[in-house]
């Protein structure tokens, strides 16, 4: 009897080890080498082939036909943003997020929807055929004839009901639940997750199906498996949110066919989610116009501009060491627009712990929110509170000079439009002829000057 040989894979990188090793010496994970066995004989690598068995052939640029694919939309107008205008024919989509934030449920009412332009199939590993009939009910899913439910794991039987029904869409519930019966490896692991998704994608590329890929993340917040799954698909979509609020955020990471960054809002209600039309007006709903260290940002999130309340408290240390502790905003952002604050406009902040928030769990990771964060910092130290009507958008400089920003224009134009009467933008960052009537747009060119004007 011959042998079984084993080899150590990464589940975080997918690199191989011949032995074990605490730590991978590729991407230096602790704990993420995981036991396979390695095939006895190599695995017969098939050429790209559709279900009509035609291969794929060498052309030359020109004789590519260029005929226009149409976008397919759903009756979810922030799901069609995120997707940049709809879902393309033969894309592969991954959609990540944390248990119960509401990727089934999702994909079940897009399923729905999608079922009056095609035939869907919805593969799950995870639920029995009644019990997505149950959640299909609570839904308000209609009975589509077009709506087919396949409780499968194994993908060669996977293949045989594509292959028979000839579905337009196809949703896999999850990705992790699937396998190989050519790959000796468990469920789960890095070898069945990069050959189940391989196959995926040729039968999405060769046949113009449209498949939407359910992903289990990590207590790190990315995608379970190996990194190459993200490089393998044409969109990735991260849904967030928590299980404490009733808001969920859908942000594209990657799209290959629209705008990365773009942001869909939706609200989770005992139907189902319900897209929200406004989120401005959501993010700033709540908020207190007298109370001190808060300020709004214009923040941009793919094409749409976005209000939201950026919150800071500090007080002074009861420890050796200020705290600084934000959610929703780069920490050492933070700690350097504090550092900028104390030299430049000379606050006392060293021995102050600071607390930072962007208000509705929304993530702001770009440069345009730098001034509307050191405004409420300053604001709360000041205990100075800042006009309800004002607005900042602008990205501060070590030397505490407010530098440009990508299309003022457009976030102007959100401000005006949500009642804001100032707004503070980088001075030249708006060209002659590009005026607003109902705002008055105050251009700035210092830190310093912001908070002469802004904090009373």
């Amino acid at each position: 009897m011959a042998k079984v040989k084993t080899q150590f894979v990464c589940s975080n990188c997918g690199a191989i080890s011949q032995r074990y090793l605490g730590r991978c010496a590729n991407c230096g994970a602790w704990g993420t080498l995981e036991e396979q066995v390695i095939p006895s004989e190599k695995i017969d690598r098939k050429n790209r082939v559709n279900l009509a068995g035609q291969e794929a052939k060498v052309e030359r640029l020109g004789q590519v036909s260029l005929e226009e694919v149409p976008r397919v939309k759903t009756q979810l107008d922030e799901f069609n943003r995120v997707l940049g205008g709809g879902v393309v024919p033969g894309s592969l989509v991954l959609i990540g997020g944390d248990p119960g934030i509401g990727k089934s449920t999702l994909l079940l009412q897009v399923s729905g929807q999608l079922a009056g332009e095609g035939i869907v199939l919805y593969v799950s590993g995870e639920e029995s055929a009644a019990q997505i009939k149950l959640r299909a009910e609570r839904l308000g899913v209609e009975d589509e004839q077009n709506f087919l439910i396949y409780p499968e794991t194994d993908m060669g039987q996977i293949r045989k009901a594509i292959d028979e029904y000839g579905p337009e869409y196809v949703i896999i519930d999850s990705i992790q639940t699937m396998q190989q019966p050519d790959v000796n490896s468990a469920v789960g692991s890095v070898a069945q997750i990069r050959e189940t998704t391989a196959e995926l994608l040729q039968i999405a590329k060769t046949n113009g199906i449209t498949i939407f890929i359910v992903g289990h993340v990590t207590k790190e917040g990315t995608i379970a498996g190996p990194k190459i799954l993200e490089h393998m698909v044409d969109t990735v979509l991260y849904f967030e949110g928590d299980n404490q609020r009733s808001y969920r955020l859908l942000r594209a990471a990657k799209n290959r066919f629209g705008s990365t960054n773009e942001l869909g809002v939706f609200e989770m209600q005992q139907s189902g989610l319900v897209e929200v039309d406004n989120p401005s007006e959501m993010f700033l709903e709540e908020r207190i116009e007298t109370a001190t260290g808060s300020a709004v940002v214009v923040a941009l999130e793919g094409t749409r501009p976005i209000l939201v309340e950026v919150q800071a408290l500090v007080t002074p240390t009861a420890f050796g060491n200020a705290q600084r502790t934000s959610a929703g905003i780069d920490r050492s952002r933070v700690s350097l627009l504090m550092a900028v604050l104390e030299k430049r406009t000379n606050m006392l902040l060293q021995n102050q712990d600071a607390y930072v928030r962007a208000a509705g769990g929304v993530k702001l990771d770009e440069p345009a929110v730098d001034l509307a964060l050191a405004i409420a910092i300053a604001s709360s130290y000041r205990e100075s509170a800042t006009k309800a009507t004002d607005a900042f958008v602008g990205e501060i400089g070590l030397t505490g000079e407010v530098r440009r920003v990508p299309r003022v224009f457009d976030r102007v134009l959100e401000a005006q439009k949500l009642g804001f009467q100032r707004i503070f933008v980088p001075k030249n960052s708006l060209k002659k002829d590009q005026t607003v009537s109902g705002i008055q747009v105050l251009p700035v060119k210092t830190l310093r000057e912001v908070l002469d004007l802004a904090l009373d």
